[in-house]
């Protein structure tokens, strides 16, 4: 059954506007009558049948509403260290899928690429419509918001206000097993760029809160690693299942 998002819906019924609407009346062909899913970025699935179309707006009148069923039970934010080059857009793709709940570059010591605000703006908005896509494309009830540019320092700070702040990092021996088991509901992942952490922002992060732990012996690169991590959290939570 397709599936959309949009924010103008409730149980009294929605329209889709816009690209998507333009897509339902032209590309799928879609006639009044026919059932749809839509969420509401927020967790809620609505099944739903169209009343009237146009390329420009889809009625639509909601036969049942629940709560998605594909949201993982814990919150995982993604800090990630700002790679070179596309790097970022396949991990803010794959970390949709896996069930991500926000995801935030962050500048740290040995980043190569450092971006400008005027470029970051730009790309930002590239990386929130892949962010759209992937969410549709793996059935997500909710779109992950890719957020601004952080300084490492900004980004400790964030990832304290949760449950469980985690820097994974290649020199660590703790495993992660135990850690995210006793996490509770909102996990902090902090991953480096393609050059790993300075030593001192290892001890900073420490000094922020932060568990330091390992992804195992192999050095991954900075876009498997916090897959891989992603991943070892939704399993562990029984978020895998």
């Amino acid at each position: 059954m397709p599936r959309f998002f949009t924010q103008t819906i409730s149980r009294e019924g929605g329209y889709i506007t816009g690209d998507d609407a333009k897509h339902i009346a032209k590309v799928l062909r879609m006639k009044i009558g026919e059932e749809l899913t839509v969420c509401d970025t927020k967790g809620y699935d609505y099944h739903c049948m169209i009343e009237s179309l146009s390329d420009k707006e889809v009625t639509l009148k909601v036969l049942s509403a629940e709560e998605s069923q594909s949201e993982p039970s814990v919150k995982v934010h993604l800090y990630q260290a700002m790679p070179k080059g596309d790097k970022l857009e396949l991990i803010i793709q794959k970390a949709v899928e896996l069930g991500v709940d926000s995801i935030t570059p962050v500048m740290t010591r040995r980043c190569v690429s450092k971006p400008d605000a005027k470029s970051m703006a730009k790309k930002l908005e590239r990386y929130n419509r892949i962010a759209l896509e992937a969410a549709k494309q793996s059935g997500r009830g909710k779109i992950p918001q890719v957020k601004p540019l952080l300084e490492l320092n900004e980004a400790l700070d964030e990832m304290a206000e949760t449950s469980c702040p985690i820097l994974f990092y290649e020199n660590a021996t703790a495993p992660a097993k135990e850690v995210i088991d006793q996490a509770g509901q909102e996990i902090a992942v902090l991953i480096g760029s393609e050059g790993g952490f300075d030593e001192s922002e290892v001890v900073k992060a420490k000094e922020k809160g932060c568990q330091v732990l390992s992804l195992g012996k192999r050095i991954l690169r900075c876009e498997t690693a916090p897959l891989a991590a992603l991943s070892i959290i939704m399993f562990e939570t029984g978020n895998m299942q």
